[in-house]
């Protein structure tokens, strides 16, 4: 059923600026009830409601949506988000790859705790409740192991069996997978990976680019680089999975689910 919400609500998606002026981030979007809204289609295992100032789960508890701060570095908006400021930036699903704007990172912003308390946290809950998908089955790409929560073992094999109508140029960039679940932090961070929930994957890190492994230029800012193609990210995006190729802070291989960036209600 969500699934089906989702789908059908892709075209009312409208692609809108970072939600930040010279340099200071934190404001809520202008479409912040839209953004709620698709929030709570995509969770709907674990939430049921909105206020605007307060998302509503279960269990009946609560979690505010703004920490009220509007002047946050963009530092600060990575490292210490609240829920709105995961919609600073909109994500341009279905539209053609190009090179961002400097900091601009659709979903690369996560409220740890929001996540935490869906998927738990895997430092302290230990491994996550998993099951296995058999990945590119059609060329033998083995398998790999996302969370059941929300049902994106689901999601991922309907992404494999896509991926697998593809001509056979394509799979090199996805055999082998390069992992799914890993209870870390991202590297050079101190916030916990997507992989630690299970609900990410990347594809052959040999076809990938990574921001971290370029320079930067004399003025400090990093050049886009991708190979990865599109059909292979409009096959993602179809089932929920944002892609860090859309990140200026690229990471091409990376694939998580965030549905609630993609789809927004009609």
């Amino acid at each position: 059923m969500i699934r089906t919400l989702l789908s059908a609500a892709l075209s009312a998606f409208v692609v809108s600026g970072a939600n930040a002026h010279a340099g200071q981030y934190g404001a809520p979007p202008n479409d912040l009830r839209a953004r709620l809204d698709a929030l709570v289609a995509a969770y709907p295992d674990h939430l049921v409601s909105h206020t605007m100032t307060e998302v509503i789960w279960r269990d009946g508890s609560r979690m505010a949506v703004s920490d009220g701060r509007t002047d946050k570095t963009f530092a600060e908006l990575l490292n210490a988000p609240d829920i709105d400021d995961m919609f600073a930036f909109a994500y341009p699903a279905g539209i053609t790859a190009s090179a961002p704007q400097v900091n601009h990172d659709p979903g690369r912003i996560r409220n740890e705790a929001f996540f935490a308390k869906i998927y738990g946290d895997c430092r302290e809950d230990g491994r996550p409740a998993m099951a296995r998908v058999g990945w590119i089955r059609r060329y033998k790409g083995g398998g790999v192991k996302v969370t059941t929560i929300n049902q994106i073992d689901g999601a991922l094999a309907r992404v494999s069996a896509d991926l697998e109508k593809l001509p056979r140029k394509f799979v090199r960039y996805l055999i082998p997978s390069a992992g799914t679940y890993n209870c870390r932090i991202i590297a050079g961070t101190q916030r916990l990976s997507v992989h630690a929930y299970a609900a990410a994957i990347d594809i052959n890190v040999k076809a990938a680019d990574y921001w971290r492994w370029s320079k930067p230029d004399a003025n400090g800012r990093y050049r886009w680089r991708n190979k990865i193609p599109m059909e292979i990210v409009e096959i993602f995006e179809r089932h929920g999975f944002i892609w860090g190729g859309r990140w200026y802070h690229y990471d091409t291989m990376h694939f998580e689910y965030r549905p609630e960036l993609i789809f927004s209600r009609p």
